[in-house]
């Protein structure tokens, strides 16, 4: 139930994305059981490769916090993060990262490998996942589903 919650505020998020024709992807980072910080894809508006929604959230984190040391945070994020997020997660020294939906093309908390979790590194990170799964991998669904209508639209 307390995931669920926080997650549907990374949902809120992802739907802000989606509502500027982004990829719909929301974060929330919650420390002492309050959301501190949060993000979502920009990628396309600002046309730079960094706009994820879990980084934007992670520099929102370090200004509200005064630190780069995120040991006491907790990272939600509607789909699985990507390699270069992963690194950041790791960099961040964030303790847990839950995630909703699993990237078959580019997880790295789990799916094609867990750098979250490498033991080499000086810093691992648990990981939850799945939670509100359906919510998350649908609005990724039907937001791919509308754009390739639209192609086909322009197309006739």
């Amino acid at each position: 139930m307390f995931d669920e919650k926080f997650m549907i505020a990374a949902i809120n998020e992802a739907k802000k994305a989606r509502d500027r024709n982004e990829v719909p992807i929301g974060a929330v980072i919650v420390f002492q059981d309050e959301i501190i910080a949060s993000g979502y894809n920009l990628r396309e508006t600002s046309q730079t490769t960094l706009s994820h929604a879990e980084l934007i959230a992670i520099q929102e984190a370090n200004k509200k916090i005064g630190s780069w040391r995120l040991e006491d945070c907790t990272l939600y994020v509607t789909l699985e993060p990507c390699p270069m997020c992963a690194g950041a997660i790791v960099q961040s020294r964030i303790k847990h990262v839950v995630y909703g939906a699993h990237d078959p093309k580019a997880g790295c908390a789990g799916t094609l490998m867990n750098l979250l979790d490498e033991p080499r590194f000086n810093h691992q990170v648990k990981v939850t996942s799945g939670i509100l799964e359906a919510e998350c991998a649908g609005l990724l669904t039907d937001f791919f589903r509308e754009l390739r209508n639209r192609k086909k639209g322009d197309l006739l």
